[in-house]
């Protein structure tokens, strides 16, 4: 493996000024950096970026724990951190939870023995009560994306609250009172903000929610099928509207309606939160509640950096709005 040695023999001059072209930490005339830079490539050489970083006391690096890859809105989340890191010189450590509290903090900890500057994390349903403790103990910034917590931490994520009573608005005033909420694993912070919306948006309205219009506690799509399918055999009213939390969850319910022969919207009204890659090619296209999840991930590298910058900032939560896309499948 070259060294700083081979890169200075090469090109004729000094290791310091090898390393003051390549750390840009001392003017170094044009020709001779060039004769430097020729001759990194011509050896190889890599500079030993750990202890470069030791030096310094930065890594130019950040770590992104997320819950699941494959949702459409994460992977957008994870775009936008992939750009705004990138913007600011930093390089992006990514690892999925896959919805594992043990696994998160498996992850959690390899980003920190990786010396990251700082860490995002949206946090896995049931999330390990010592993770964030975990982080304050290594003196780490970090910030909370898309599932918040009532917490003096910085964190961004979306008006769950209002975007639920505008969807619900919108159905109530198309005549839908019985509305089959799909709402998931209650653990997750941004789907109890749903759950919590509903409620309070029918209430508001003067509307009840039965039990049986409540499909509560599913994590899998599979699991999803199968109790929204029991709830649409086993109400005496049947619900004239369904409403689904998230992409899976909006997944395994479309999938329950076809497997019961009912026609959307022809038998049932249907709308979702995040929405699916490529929605307009459905038939019908569905309504849908999509988040501004690029601009969360940007969100959340700026808040970092602001951390980064000034460790002693007050504390900023923000909130941002999302968009409601009316479809045919609510008409």
């Amino acid at each position: 493996m070259a060294t700083i040695v081979d890169v200075a023999s090469l090109a004729g001059v000094s290791t310091s000024t090898v390393s003051h072209v390549l750390n840009d930490t001392r003017h170094v005339e044009p020709e001779t950096r060039a004769r430097v830079m020729t001759a990194v490539r011509a050896t190889g050489y890599r500079r030993d970026a750990l202890a470069r970083s030791m030096r310094r006391t930065r890594t130019d690096s950040i770590g992104l724990v997320i819950s699941d890859a494959g949702e459409p809105a994460f992977a957008d989340m994870v775009h936008g951190v992939e750009e705004a890191a990138a913007q600011h010189g930093l390089s992006l450590l990514l690892a999925n939870s896959a919805e594992d509290p043990a696994r998160e903090l498996s992850a959690v900890e390899a980003l920190l023995d990786r010396r990251v500057d700082g860490l995002i994390i949206a946090r896995a349903a049931g999330s390990a009560a010592g993770l964030l403790e975990r982080i304050r103990e290594e003196k780490k910034p970090f910030v909370l994306l898309d599932r918040l917590a009532n917490l003096d931490v910085d964190q961004v994520g979306v008006n769950n609250h209002s975007a639920m009573a505008a969807l619900v608005d919108h159905l109530t005033t198309g005549g839908h009172q019985r509305i089959l909420l799909v709402s998931g694993d209650l653990r997750v912070s941004s789907l109890r903000e749903r759950y919590d919306g509903f409620h309070t948006a029918m209430r508001e309205r003067g509307f009840e929610v039965p039990e049986g219009l409540l499909c509560e506690g599913t994590i899998t799509a599979a699991s999803t099928f199968e109790q929204v399918g029991k709830l649409l055999s086993s109400s005496a009213e049947q619900p004239s509207a369904i409403l689904a939390c998230s992409t899976l969850l909006a997944a395994g319910a479309l999938r329950a309606v076809q497997h019961k022969g009912l026609q959307v919207p022809g038998n049932l009204a249907f709308a979702a939160f995040d929405g699916f890659t490529y929605s307009d090619l459905f038939e019908p296209q569905i309504t849908t509640v999509r988040q501004p999840a690029f601009r969360l991930g940007e969100s959340a590298v700026n808040l970092l950096m602001r951390r980064l910058g000034n460790p002693s900032a007050p504390t900023k939560i923000l909130r941002l709005d999302s968009e409601i896309e009316f479809r045919r499948s609510t008409q």
